[in-house]
């Protein structure tokens, strides 16, 4: 007799790869869909790419890393009251992985003094300078996402900088969202925070076996995108375990689409995580876990910064 229950395979520290709220609404979903991209939405089912596809000769993986190195205050003379801020350190890396195995081929390093007063200064410690940027307004939410957008336009120069004139793929690690101009380049979602398709559809995903993915569909919600998802290597045999989502511009037409699809289906199963090395195996790509402790440790020490803004502060 086998056990009522499957226990996810991520570890508890983190967030469970599919939401439970998520599960517990499938189909309730205010997304625009367009199921029948690739398929008849009535015929969906586990696509195997076929022998005329082939994965990329070149993947990059690109990531981002932030860290809020300490609230601040800044004192803006239009106002009785200091204006709340963040000084903050974040990164940005690409992993350029072949035949010949992976290897980093960029990484840059930035800090900035995020508020929403005009006279934030540029603050210049004896370990790193903060250079000020300006946010909508003084709440928390805005201060994370201008701090996001920072660290999302850093992995695009990046990728500008670093893209072959070849066939190469470039794999963001996170939304498509403010990269979708980018030529050759997909999305990568490992935790899923929302079921976006109705419950046949949903069924195909929990279907899939290593190495398949669902057909395309569009979906649109703030914003329009490709998607599919995909299950890599995993042993548990919970619904969701091992399953990714992945994005691509609505812009594409649906050729380029499954193309891109099948290429991306083919090439990660090779990268994906284990579970003896990364609580959140499989989805967290070995490349995508490489480069984040590597962004980690070039942020910084922490302690040391926040001291030195303190002493910043104090002499300024």
């Amino acid at each position: 007799m086998t056990s009522g229950f499957t226990v996810d395979p991520w570890d508890p520290g983190y967030a469970a790869a599919i939401a439970v709220e998520a599960l517990s609404e499938l189909g309730a979903t205010s997304a625009e869909l367009v199921l029948d991209i690739e398929r008849p939405a009535a015929d969906w089912k586990p696509v195997t790419p076929g022998p005329d596809a082939a994965a990329p000769d070149t993947l990059l993986v690109a990531d981002g890393v932030r860290r809020i190195d300490a609230r601040v205050w800044v004192h803006d003379p239009d106002l009785p009251m200091p204006v709340p801020g963040i000084a903050a350190s974040y990164a940005a890396g690409i992993v350029r992985c072949g035949p010949d195995g992976a290897e980093p081929a960029a990484i840059e390093v930035n800090r900035s003094l995020i508020s929403a007063s005009p006279y934030a200064p540029e603050v210049k410690t004896a370990h790193a300078a903060y250079l000020p940027n300006k946010a909508a307004d003084s709440s928390f939410e805005e201060l994370s996402l201008a701090l996001q957008r920072q660290v999302t336009q850093l992995e695009v120069d990046l990728a500008v900088r670093h893209r072959s004139l070849g066939d190469d793929l470039l794999l963001v690690d996170g939304p498509l969202r403010g990269r979708t101009h980018l030529p050759r380049t997909v999305g990568y979602i490992k935790t899923h925070h929302a079921a976006y398709l109705p419950q046949p559809q949903s069924a195909v995903v929990a279907a899939l076996t290593p190495g398949q993915r669902t057909p395309v569909f569009l979906m649109g919600t703030s914003w329009r995108r490709h998607a599919w998802y995909l299950r890599l290597p995993v042993q548990s045999t919970a619904p969701w375990a091992g399953i990714a989502r992945c994005e691509a511009s609505a812009d594409l037409d649906p050729a380029q689409v499954v193309h891109l699809a099948d290429a991306v289906t083919l090439a990660l199963p090779a990268l994906a995580g284990v579970d003896y090395k990364d609580p959140r195996a499989p989805q967290n790509l070995v490349p995508i876990g490489g480069l984040e402790k590597l962004l980690r440790h070039h942020l910084g020490d922490p302690r040391l910064l926040y001291r030195s803004l303190r002493t910043a502060a104090q002499l300024g």
